[in-house]
């Protein structure tokens, strides 16, 4: 035995320095995890607000807070499903860096799962953000401006000026 307990420090360190890249991406994902799950808390607010003016409506008020409760619990679906597949992600880029360590360590050549691991982080991260832009979208048409505000004030006309006379 020549006293060695395990990898030595040098690929130790080399083994660190390749997975702390996608412990960036990690932070990123878990900062988009933030911001989607303030969206879904707002959502929620909104649902519970509207599901309040559902019995104090009529007419074609009524059938606004209907629209929107139908677009606000799409909404809900949307995040969620943008949620999961940031979780998802996330979880990838765990196994990979998991992935990296014990193929680093142990010397095995198998580069290509660390590779489909990534890939499937960024696909599961694409998808996240494909449904983030549709919980935008939904959101932008579920806006509900009342037609008055849209209208300008009406002001006096100005005077007409007085013509000259041309010489």
């Amino acid at each position: 035995m020549d006293g060695k307990l395990g990898p030595d420090l040098a690929a130790v360190i080399s083994v660190l320095q390749t997975a702390l890249t996608p412990a960036f991406l990690l932070v990123a994902v878990g900062s988009l995890l933030n911001v989607l799950t303030g969206r879904l808390s707002r959502i929620v607010d909104r649902s519970r607000d509207l599901q309040r003016q559902y019995t104090e409506t009529e007419g074609a008020a009524h059938d606004r807070v209907v629209r929107e409760l139908r677009i606000t619990e799409k909404r809900m679906r949307v995040v969620g499903s943008s949620i999961l597949f940031a979780v998802l992600s996330a979880i990838s880029v765990c196994v990979m860096i998991v992935a990296l360590f014990v193929l680093g360590l142990t010397n095995t050549h198998a580069a290509w799962v660390a590779v489909a691991l990534f890939m499937l982080a960024l696909a599961l991260l694409s998808a996240c953000l494909f449904h983030f832009v549709r919980e935008i979208r939904l959101a932008t048409y579920a806006i509900y401006v009342p037609e008055e505000y849209l209208e300008l004030p009406t002001s006096p006309k100005p005077a007409k000026r007085k013509q000259r006379k041309s010489i």
